[in-house]
């Protein structure tokens, strides 16, 4: 992968003995040699991977922004930028009481004619390695793969569209943890796009665009299915979805508007392009649920012809059971007998 690094440094957040915070600051930035370089390639691919990051937008009196446009400009330089952040960053963290040290990453390269600005605070990991002479040593190590408080900002983006709600985006904290929101308060940003909320109403559009163009039962679920077939493609390729291009792969209405129009003219408010959610598309040909000890998945197509559900009753009827199912119902049955 093409990736042309400009700044690199690291910082030490350490959390003291009384639960405050304290920064150990790295003198100067690092030398952009190769380790550097295969470093923030991999920060940038496991970054990218990461399902479900939020979207967000500076603040009009966020001072990141301000010390960001003052990079930018060549008006301060990077590393006195890397300390501003770090010195803001432990003063942010002593309000949390989750928070933890780590070593805080500021990278700001190029990739794919975007820029962008890396910041994340990454754990501190303890392991073992074998040396030549087969002895072994502690090595410590930066666990890249299972980073979680980070946040990414693309500057071409923020540049040219300062107004946009998505040029930063930042990975959405664990269950209990509100990571994401802790962050966000670091940076001064505020929630953008929500990628989920995008997805939710995208399929209530195309139920709604079914009924409206008058689309037949079992043609409604070819559009369902043709619909989800675009969008997982996008998902795997690494595309946003693009509402005009899905647009065109659909029918029209016997009036003649494609679903874009349509959404336009009642008021979804879809953005024209936005990331693809695997569990929300999945919805489109799939029934998933689970709870009381049960965990039921088919595929949406067997609803009235092999399952069958009454909502009077809330009873689902299942014609013909899978074989290594059916196998293991008929054990435990002649078992039980």
């Amino acid at each position: 992968m093409s990736l042309e690094l400009s700044n690199l440094i690291l910082h030490q957040i350490t959390k003291n003995s009384d639960e405050t915070f304290s920064v150990v600051r790295r003198n100067n930035p690092l030398n952009l040699d190769d380790s550097s370089q295969h470093f923030v390639a991999e920060l940038h691919r496991v970054y990218s991977a990461k399902a479900g990051k939020g979207f967000a937008g500076f603040k009009t009196e966020s001072a990141c922004q301000q010390w960001l446009g003052q990079l930018l400009k060549n008006e301060l330089p990077f590393y006195d930028f890397s300390v501003q952040c770090a010195e803001r960053l432990y003063q942010e963290l002593s309000k949390y009481p989750f928070a933890q040290a780590g070593i805080l990453v500021l990278a700001q390269y190029r990739s794919l004619a975007t820029d962008y600005l890396f910041i994340g605070l990454l754990n501190r990991c303890d392991s073992l390695k074998v040396t030549d002479d087969l002895d072994i040593h502690n090595s410590d190590y930066l666990d890249v793969a299972k980073m979680d408080i980070a946040a990414r900002i693309d500057l071409s983006s923020w540049q040219t569209e300062p107004e946009s709600n998505r040029y930063l985006t930042f990975i959405k904290g664990r269950v209990g943890r509100k990571v994401g929101d802790f962050f966000l308060d670091f940076l001064e940003a505020e929630n953008g796009m929500d990628t989920k909320v995008q997805n939710q109403v995208l399929l209530q559009a195309v139920e709604d665009f079914c009924t409206d163009a008058r689309i037949e039962s079992n043609e409604r679920q070819d559009v369902r299915k043709q619909v989800y077939e675009y969008c997982n493609g996008q998902l795997k390729a690494g595309e946003e979805v693009d509402l005009k291009e899905l647009s065109d792969s659909l029918p029209d209405s016997p009036e003649g508007s494609d679903f874009a129009q349509f959404t336009a003219a009642q008021g979804y408010e879809l953005e024209e392009s936005f990331p693809a959610d695997r569990s929300t598309i999945r919805k489109l040909t799939k029934f998933v649920g689970a709870g009381g000890g049960i965990s039921i998945n088919f595929d949406s197509m067997l609803l009235g012809d092999r399952i069958f559900y009454d909502p009077k009753t809330d009873t689902l009827t299942i014609q013909g059971t899978p074989p290594n199912l059916r196998d293991q119902l008929q054990r435990r049955q002649n078992l039980d007998d």
